[in-house]
């Protein structure tokens, strides 16, 4: 018997959403100089990362997975982390070539999702893209922090964890080229 779709307006939707309408404040934080700027835009950034978190744990939990919170989802952690990334670019936090590194293996996969979903294929998400993100999320965090904080020296940090999120990017964009000519190659024999 097939479950009638959970109602759009629900908890996990609405977090997704909220993360959405985080970016625009994250990006006027990043706009302003200094250590409370900075610390204000990771907060928010922190906070946006977490309703990531919430959000696939209510629609599980609850049973209220949607197919536009499918869609919905992704994509805004897509749309919060290249705006971190170009945010950070003219405040000389990364390089703009390893930006374009992350954000080119986002949309190169976005549209292998939509070739696959055309040909009945779905690609769901692997043990790498889940790392991808978190490592990328934790680096992102660090580098709109920036400062040191008692011990730790984010920028430093961040900068080493953008790199390994680099890393895992590129291997995990390999992994879903692979899964996907896997995949094609054994249903067109």
């Amino acid at each position: 018997m097939d479950r009638q779709q959970p109602h759009f307006w629900n908890l996990p939707n609405a977090l997704t959403i909220l993360r959405i309408g985080v970016i625009p404040v994250i990006i006027f934080l990043m706009t302003f100089p200094g250590r409370v700027a900075s610390f204000l835009a990771a907060s928010a950034f922190l906070a946006a990362g977490m309703t990531d978190l919430l959000d696939g744990f209510f629609a599980r939990r609850q049973r209220l997975v949607t197919r536009a919170g499918k869609f919905m989802d992704p994509l805004a952690d897509k749309l919060l982390v290249s705006a971190a990334l170009i945010m950070l670019i003219p405040l000389g936090r990364v390089e703009a070539w390893l930006v374009f590194v992350i954000i080119g293996r986002e949309l190169a996969v976005t549209g292998l999702r939509a070739i696959a979903a055309s040909e009945g294929l779905v690609i769901a998400a692997d043990r790498w893209g889940k790392l991808k993100t978190i490592v990328q999320m934790v680096a992102l965090f660090a580098l709109i922090l920036h400062y040191p904080y008692a011990f730790i020296n984010f920028q430093q940090l961040g900068t080493i964890l953008i790199w390994v999120a680099a890393l895992i990017t590129v291997a995990s964009g390999l992994s879903y080229y692979y899964t996907f000519f896997s995949s094609t190659s054994s249903t067109s024999v």
